[in-house]
């Protein structure tokens, strides 16, 4: 058994959804969104960097001692999956554990809001799940899929950096590859998929142009196409995809934004009342013929007032879902607080009130992307 192992151990007993191991501290476990040291000794460059080449391939080992940063999965001697990333930083190693639940939660279970559940039964069209590091995306990916999976008769295709949660065919055909063990790059993995008659594409993270551009062509051409970004709203979502192709392309992106972007899901974990835990919260837009010329006519920065006010189509902005999550005693007011755009509205429902004058000098307004 790998000596890191018994971190994983710990961790995944403890409730954790990560654990990080760096030169120079203790092992930290991030608890409900606090990092919280473990009771033991500093770790030592040398200690460390033998704890993570027990874990990886000769392959991998190679990589890293190019200088480059690993992505992988890593499935513990005493079962349990992780998403891993190793580094190395001024004083040395480090790596990065995302405990991946065995069982993949439902949509229900997340909490998430019934339009997202609705999203699933489109055939064709693009639907973003977006949100800053650590915010869910993955999960919320990972249920759709499995709604998908259970429900319809579909080819499913997942490219993944890396695979996390691991789908059983149903009554679909779930196909997983993996972003430098089956494909080389997230674009050439859509490029390969549209070649194997898929029904839905996801693609792990819209990370550049060429990947944008193939998702884009996927999702015009009768595909149902499933991606990440590291946005966090949807205006910030669609500036970037306008954004991130050349200029001489931006009135096709815009127009394809305007016909085939399906829907925007941005999420954040807020901490639940008891504190136990930790719950999404999100943003939803949805296309609309509103919200399609507010595109095509370099509007974007008044889609939040078409969120505000459609409800009727399952949209939402984070203020509005963050008070029916406090009224329905779901999450804490003051982790509220600290996520609200206009925190005027969440004032009185604060029961900390240092919290008050300490965010209103200062502090973090929302998730980062």
């Amino acid at each position: 058994m790998a000596r890191v192992d018994a971190f994983l151990k710990l961790g995944t007993q403890q409730g954790c959804s990560d654990i990080h191991l760096a030169v120079g501290v203790p092992p930290m476990l991030r608890l409900h969104g606090d990092l919280v040291p473990i009771k033991f000794r500093d770790l030592r460059d040398t200690e460390l960097e033998s704890y993570v080449s027990e874990i990886l391939t000769p392959s991998q080992q190679e990589h890293f001692l190019r200088g480059n940063d690993l992505d992988f999965s890593y499935v513990a001697a005493e079962g349990g999956r992780f998403r891993v990333n190793v580094f190395r930083k001024d004083t040395g190693v480090g790596a990065t554990f995302r405990a991946i639940p065995s069982d993949i939660p439902s949509l229900i279970k997340l909490g998430l809001p019934p339009i997202v559940t609705k999203l699933c039964d489109y055939h064709q069209g693009m639907i973003l799940v977006t949100g800053s590091t650590g915010t869910g995306k993955s999960t919320t990916l990972a249920a759709m899929i499995d709604l998908l999976n259970s429900t319809r008769r579909l080819n499913i295709i997942s490219l993944e950096d890396p695979i996390e949660f691991v789908h059983r065919s149903k009554s679909s055909q779930v196909i997983q590859r993996e972003l430098g063990t089956h494909i080389p790059s997230f674009a050439e993995g859509v490029r390969a998929a549209m070649r194997e008659d898929p029904d839905v594409i996801l693609v792990g993270e819209l990370r550049d142009a060429e990947t944008i551009r193939m998702a884009m062509t996927a999702a015009e051409t009768g595909h149902l196409v499933l991606g990440t970004l590291h946005t966090t709203g949807a205006v910030k979502t669609i500036d970037r995809l306008i954004d991130a192709l050349p200029a001489e392309e931006r009135e096709q992106t815009k127009s394809f934004l305007s016909q085939s972007l399906l829907a925007v899901v941005t999420q954040i974990l807020v901490k639940t009342v008891e504190g136990h835990g930790r719950r999404a919260v999100v943003e939803v837009m949805v296309m609309t013929k509103a919200i399609a010329k507010l595109i095509t006519t370099d509007q974007t920065h008044q889609i939040p007032s078409q969120l505000q006010m459609g409800r009727e189509f399952g949209m939402q902005m984070f203020d509005q879902a963050l008070l029916q999550a406090i009224n329905a005693r779901e999450i804490d007011p003051d982790d509220a607080y600290i996520y609200a755009t206009d925190k005027r509205l969440f004032q009185k429902f604060v029961t900390d009130t240092s919290v008050l004058p300490r965010m209103e000098t200062g502090g973090p307004q929302q998730a980062s992307g």
